[in-house]
């Protein structure tokens, strides 16, 4: 198990390159060496003084791949010295602390070495963190996102509540990592991809029955739906993903699980940014009609709710075939609201997949609203016996519709979606004043006529 600041010896030439704080070091052929420094949220990258001598070369570069492959064999006693990754072009391997990626041609243009360490180990009292989302965190039968960008301290924040759970909370904690270079306490076990497969490890996971496990590195589609099914059995899990907000991972997750389990896969979100916590969302199921619709269009909502204050930032629900996130408030300048701005998008989209032509919407209440199209479409999207319509309205939620010409259209509005057209030329095409003209079939000469 790796211990934090704790590795084999290692050639002089790299433990030179390996400043205190350095977090990454770069080595790659014909270029100088370069690293990545500093703390959580300022690491800075630059050029090592004079460590560019002119002889990183492919040659030197594949002596000192062979030198730490050879540490990583001498130290097989250790738990924490290992081959993560074995195939053709590349290599993975853990050394005590650090994370050695080894990638050569036909990979990589050219041999380089990627040395990763933490930059720091740090245990939940570190934080400032409120004494309601400690209580939230431990009662570890929950869905939890991590999410931040590189180098925030995501795994950092994942390292601090896993210790906890483990000493303080009394949980049972195991892990699955690709690769496994999380700074955990021995009796903590990490499981790699068994075979290969993340899937396969999540069948053991529920053989050595934890409480709570922490799965480093949600990234593919299919790690998302693993999260659920781990989840949905009943283990407490805790997922660390890219995102450049709370919101932007909740939305990663929407697709991989449907609508009504979005919830009870994932309540609460840690979104981290220069190593603190920025925001902390929790997901609520309830059936209700969305903000800005009628009651009599209730439907399950997922409300996005800011974490202690309560305060419901987004809903997501079905709208249409489509799964809606939108804001709860409007921007209070007299533009439409979220849910109207969604509804009107949606409309126009349906529209011109059925008839192809864009339209002009206006809600003339929250539970409905006219549509104004093209004088000879008009009968085409109300389709017999009204029924294209009402297929229409049932799809959008129960929305009432009304279908006009444009010549009917107040002054001011747009249509929505179509780029090429004149709005004005529409409307002109289809008034009197354009049939009458002398451009029109039935101006000047042919009238007298």
């Amino acid at each position: 198990m790796a211990t934090f600041s704790s590795h084999p010896d290692l050639p002089g030439i790299i433990e030179n390159l390996l400043a205190d704080d350095v977090h990454t070091l770069f080595l790659k052929a014909d270029c100088p060496p370069r690293t990545k420094s500093g703390g959580i949220g300022n690491l800075r990258l630059s050029e090592v003084e004079g460590a560019d001598d002119g002889n990183w070369d492919t040659i030197r570069m594949e002596s000192i791949q062979e030198q730490l492959m050879d540490i990583v064999t001498d130290n097989r006693d250790r738990s924490d010295c290992f081959l993560e990754i074995d195939r053709k072009g590349c290599k993975v391997f853990q050394l005590g602390d650090l994370r050695i990626a080894c990638a050569w041609t036909p990979f990589s243009d050219a041999r380089e070495i990627t040395i990763v360490r933490p930059v720091a180990k740090l245990s939940i009292d570190d934080y400032d963190i409120d004494p309601k989302l400690i209580a939230r965190l431990s009662d570890h039968h929950r869905g939890v996102f991590i999410c931040g960008r590189p180098g925030s301290g995501k795994t950092t924040l994942a390292q601090a509540i896993a210790e906890y759970l483990d000493e303080e909370v009394g949980a049972m904690v195991k892990t699955m990592e690709a690769p496994r270079d999380l700074q955990l306490a021995k009796r903590i076990t990490q499981y790699a991809p068994l075979e290969g497969d993340l899937e396969k490890t999540a069948e053991i996971i529920f053989l050595v029955r934890p409480d709570f496990v922490i799965f480093d590195e949600v990234r593919r589609a299919r790690d998302f739906e693993i999260f659920a099914d781990v989840r949905l059995a009943g283990v407490g899990l805790l997922g660390v993903t890219h995102a450049n907000s709370a919101l932007e991972a909740i939305q990663r997750l929407i697709g991989k699980v449907e609508l009504g389990l979005v919830s009870q896969v994932l309540d609460t979100i840690l979104h981290v940014e220069d190593g603190a916590i920025a925001q902390v969302l929790e997901l609520r199921m309830t059936v209700k009609p969305p903000s800005g619709m009628q009651e009599e269009l209730a439907r399950p909502v997922i409300e996005v709710v800011e974490f202690p204050s309560g305060r419901i930032t987004h809903e997501m629900f079905a709208f249409g075939s489509e799964i809606a996130v939108v804001p709860v408030q409007g921007d209070g300048h007299g533009r439409d609201s979220p849910m109207a701005s969604l509804a009107k998008e949606q409309l126009a989209h349906r529209i011109r997949q059925w008839v192809g032509v864009a339209c002009a919407v206006r809600f003339t209440s929250q539970g409905s609203a006219e549509i104004f199209v093209p004088k000879g479409m008009v009968s085409t999207l109300i389709g017999k016996g009204g029924d294209n319509i009402r297929s229409l309205q049932e799809e959008l939620g129960g929305i009432r519709l009304k279908v006009s010409p444009y010549s009917d259209m107040p002054d001011g509005m747009e249509v929505v979606g179509d780029d090429n057209s004149d709005l004005q030329d529409h409307r002109a095409r289809e008034s009197k004043s354009w049939e009458y003209s002398k451009r029109g079939r039935k101006g000047g000469k042919d009238r007298r006529r």
